[in-house]
């Protein structure tokens, strides 16, 4: 049985008030986990909502029936033809 280990060499370096500073360091000790683990799960939980809130569109179902009305009425041009006839080479489907 073999294990991947990751390593750990990128850092971070902070500086907050002591008030910050105890804060994290109650929170993290009512969790029985390390500062520095607390702060990195905590972290990466919210930069992962950050990204979500930045890359995934949420439409109601009208919206979502507009949007789909929209691209089903679509014109194309000659940029667009050129593009899918680009795809249609490129792309295999089964």
């Amino acid at each position: 049985m073999t294990t991947l280990t990751q390593t750990k060499d990128e850092r971070i370096n902070i500086r907050l008030e002591a008030s910050a500073k105890a804060t994290l360091e109650r929170a993290a000790q009512l969790e029985a986990r390390s500062v520095n683990s607390f702060i990195v799960a905590s972290a990466l939980q919210v930069a992962q909502k950050t990204i979500h809130d930045h890359e995934v569109m949420e439409l109601t179902e009208a919206d979502a029936h507009s949007f789909l009305d929209a691209l089903d009425n679509v014109t194309a041009n000659d940029r667009l033809k050129a593009a899918m006839a680009e795809h249609k080479r490129r792309v295999i489907t089964k």
